[in-house]
């Protein structure tokens, strides 16, 4: 392959790293079994990237030698320290041995192996010896490639606390310390719903991108599939099962969701024609799966609403009535804020915009969800629909001046032209 121009190489390096950072981080943590070092190593390897291919071209396959590359620098770095501490002598031959003898030491490692060690990387970043919200976050920065800026905003913090958390849950990983596997049998329920809640917050990063140019980021959402399928096999519990299906059902639609020209589609105007209905079909078997147990829980009800959407010929077929009683039994066993403005949606669309922006109301009444933009583009929906221009002038400002996603703002500037 040619030598790409600089330009060129840069972006498709910065590609390269937002969907496989995660994979190339993951097998060098089980090759080398220190995550720091994993860290620093992969980062330098992407650097020399930079370097070697502007001369020698892109590999064919980036990632073998993108984790190649990365062993040996790690190597280099602990020699490198060992000058001064001399006790580390040992351990670098300990681990040249690990790696010179770790499956794929010198070959090419498969993807179905390199799956393999990102669910390990994810069950250890879910250890319950971590506080919950450091399980988390440290799992979306190393293993899935957000950004701490993009954490902070799903979890409403600061960047800097964001941080915070990510260095003392790297902290009680390297001093407890815990090790890189997936746990036994035994030991699997205590974990499985923060690797839910991981691998959910990582599709809805992909489902709907918290900022950017794009509606979805279609590596996120196919990473975070093809982890709950491993997942699912590992642990075939009813709401593994529910969160696979959730998951499908909601990316049958992703084709349907933004124009050519990028621009967002709601729902109710979506071409039903480009849903997948391999993907739907998959989606539905297994939600049926999953209800059948009577031991679902909110992964399996939400997956029960996509199907509804997902089985419906079109908007107006869709059993609104269906989708209300499922919520009704979702805010009982999930009572946040998001769970009741969908909920108060699924209302307004059985009894009407004034039913929904009575429940809407009193959710941003009580204080809940002030900087969720969706919230308040629902409420401008309501009064759209009402009549109430001047209310729902005011609530589509307030969304637009929330969102950071540049489909997002457009549509909603489009809504306040409309109303002029």
């Amino acid at each position: 392959m040619p030598a790409p121009v600089p330009e060129q190489l840069s972006k498709t390096i910065e590609t390269l790293y937002r969907s496989e950072s995660g994979r190339v981080l993951a097998t060098l943590v089980r090759l080398l079994g220190d995550l720091d070092l994993a860290e620093e190593a992969m980062h330098e390897a992407f650097a020399a990237a930079l370097e070697f291919w502007s001369q020698t071209g892109i590999p064919d396959k980036p990632r073998p030698w993108l984790i190649s590359t990365a062993r040996f620098k790690a190597i280099d770095a602990m020699r490198r320290r060992a000058r001064f501490k001399g006790a580390q002598r040992d351990l670098i031959a300990h681990m040249e041995s690990r790696v010179s003898s770790a499956p794929g030491g010198n070959e090419a490692i498969e993807d179905e192996e390199i799956e393999d060690h990102r669910l390990r990387l994810i069950f250890t970043c879910c250890h319950p010896a971590l506080p919950p919200e450091g399980q988390i976050a440290l799992t979306l920065r190393e293993i899935c490639g957000l950004t701490t800026e993009e954490i902070a905003r799903a979890f409403l913090v600061t960047a800097a606390t964001l941080a915070q958390r990510i260095v003392r849950a790297k902290a009680k990983i390297r001093e407890t310390p815990i090790p890189y596997e997936v746990p036994a049998p035994q030991e699997l329920p205590e974990r499985l719903s923060a690797v839910l809640q991981v691998i959910y917050l990582v599709f809805n990063e992909g489902y709907s991108a918290a900022a950017g140019a794009e509606v979805t980021r279609a590596e996120l959402t196919g990473e975070a599939i093809r982890l709950g399928r491993l997942l699912a096999e590992l642990q075939p519990e009813p709401e593994a099962i529910g969160l696979l299906s959730l998951m499908l059902l909601q990316d049958s639609r992703r084709a349907a969701r933004s124009s050519p020209a990028g621009e967002l589609i709601l729902l109710e105007n979506q071409d039903r024609s480009l849903w997948s209905r391999e993907q739907i079909a998959e989606g539905a078997a297994l939600v049926k799966k999953a209800l059948k147990s009577r031991r679902f829980g909110p992964y399996t009800l939400q997956a029960a609403i996509a199907a509804v959407h997902a089985e419906a010929e079109s908007a107006a077929a869709t059993d609104w009535r269906q989708i209300v009683a499922l919520y009704n039994l979702l805010v009982r066993i999930q009572p946040s804020p998001v769970v009741h403005l969908n909920r108060a949606v699924a209302i307004a669309m059985c009894d009407g915009p004034q039913a929904g922006l009575t429940e809407i109301d009193a959710l941003l009444e009580h204080g809940e969800l002030p900087n969720y933009y969706l919230a308040y583009a629902a409420r401008a929906d309501m009064c759209r629909r009402l009549g109430r221009t001047a209310e729902a002038r005011v609530s589509y400002e307030k969304a637009r001046t929330l969102t950071q996603q540049e489909p997002e703002r457009q549509f909603l500037e489009d809504r306040i032209r409309q109303l002029k």
